[in-house]
């Protein structure tokens, strides 16, 4: 196991972001956990790399790298997406977030949250916004719970009401 780093990314890492979300899909989809992602890989689905090219133009996109792999990625904005309702303070929104799950267990997820919260304290803001699948057995909302963040609105997205969670934190 190699050490990572996190570094700020670019447009050149979107192929590489792409691939990480691609092996995520894949990895819920053995496990039956289809309701988040679905099954089709980001990096086949127009707007999947739509959404990314977007957030990465419009925020920061930042990146575990291990070696020159990306092992982790996540983009800081502004705000949220357009299916979230905006706070009523200047705050800093995480989006595309995901690990490679061939490194669980390594902190990747963890590092990169720490590192979203020192970006906002030097934005100058305090809150730090996330929002994510709570469908299922309510895992990754626990996970995010784990990391200091406290369960906000709940929301629904698209004709199939998938299920979400913000979740906020204050930095």
């Amino acid at each position: 196991m190699d050490t990572f780093t996190i570094r700020k990314g670019g447009p050149g890492d979107l192929p590489a972001v792409l691939a990480l979300m691609d092996r995520a899909v894949e990895w819920l989809a053995a496990r039956g956990r289809t309701g988040q992602w679905g099954t089709e890989p980001w990096s086949t689905n127009p707007r999947a790399v739509e959404m990314v090219t977007r957030y990465a133009g419009e925020g920061d996109l930042w990146l575990a790298d291990a070696a020159g792999a990306v092992v982790g990625t996540l983009t800081l904005t502004d705000g949220p997406g357009s299916y979230v309702p905006r706070a009523d303070e200047p705050e800093r929104y995480i989006h595309v977030f995901a690990t490679d799950r061939r490194r669980a267990g390594e902190g990747i997820g963890a590092a990169l949250l720490a590192h979203a919260a020192d970006e906002t304290r030097r934005a100058g803001r305090s809150l730090l916004r996330v929002d994510c699948y709570a469908g299922d057995d309510g895992k990754l909302v626990a996970y995010y719970e784990g990391q200091g963040f406290t369960p906000a609105e709940r929301f629904t997205v698209g004709e199939d009401a998938w299920p979400g969670q913000v979740l906020a934190r204050r930095v």
